[in-house]
């Protein structure tokens, strides 16, 4: 007599939560499951706010990258990792859609000649590329809480709330941080 095949329970697949704890451990099976699981919502996501399939697409992408880099500073929240997730996704689509809009007005040639680069504007990018490498030293300096949140919100694009939702912390906690880490930084640049 042979045996029945073994059914998958539900037990032996893991939930987000697990998964995201090996993505932490820099698991890129793990991640690639979470991205499996949650590609297709989020390119609806995506698709909303873009309306292109191929800047969605680009979104995905983008917001994905994003969580990956972002990995380590993530905290399991009430609302899960699918919601923190669609967030950034839905955030990165309208930096995309933004992008498109800006795109669309050159090629069509609506773009005023401020919006092209000049000689000024290159020479002003290398300087801000040198002020940019010294705050990154200045952002280290700060204490943990507030270099985190900064760090959120500037590299990881995350607004106050889905700051405060990540680090499971009330809003007005992350914005008092927020307002003390650039005090110092701003004081340290004058």
């Amino acid at each position: 007599m042979s045996a029945a095949p073994k059914a998958t329970s539900p037990a032996s697949t893991p939930s987000d939560a697990e998964l995201m704890g090996r993505v932490q451990d820099d698991d890129a099976e793990a991640f690639g499951l979470l991205y499996d699981r949650h590609a297709s919502r989020a390119y609806h996501v995506a698709c909303s706010v873009c309306h292109r399939p191929g800047s969605a697409e680009d979104a995905v992408q983008e917001a994905f990258i994003s969580i990956w880099k972002s990995r380590l500073t993530y905290r399991r929240r009430p609302e899960g990792f699918a919601a923190w997730a669609m967030a950034i996704v839905r955030n990165r689509a309208v930096a995309v859609a933004r992008r498109d809009a800006v795109h669309d007005r050159r090629c069509n040639g609506d773009a005023r000649s401020e919006d092209r680069p000049s000689s000024i504007d290159i020479a002003a990018a290398a300087v801000a590329s040198d002020e940019a490498r010294r705050l990154r030293g200045l952002l280290a300096g700060l204490p943990d809480e507030q270099c985190e949140v900064i760090t959120l919100a500037y590299y990881g694009e995350l607004s106050h709330t889905e700051i405060a939702a990540h680090l499971e912390l009330p809003a007005g906690t992350v914005k008092g941080r927020m307002r003390l880490g650039l005090q110092k930084l701003s004081r340290s640049l004058a």
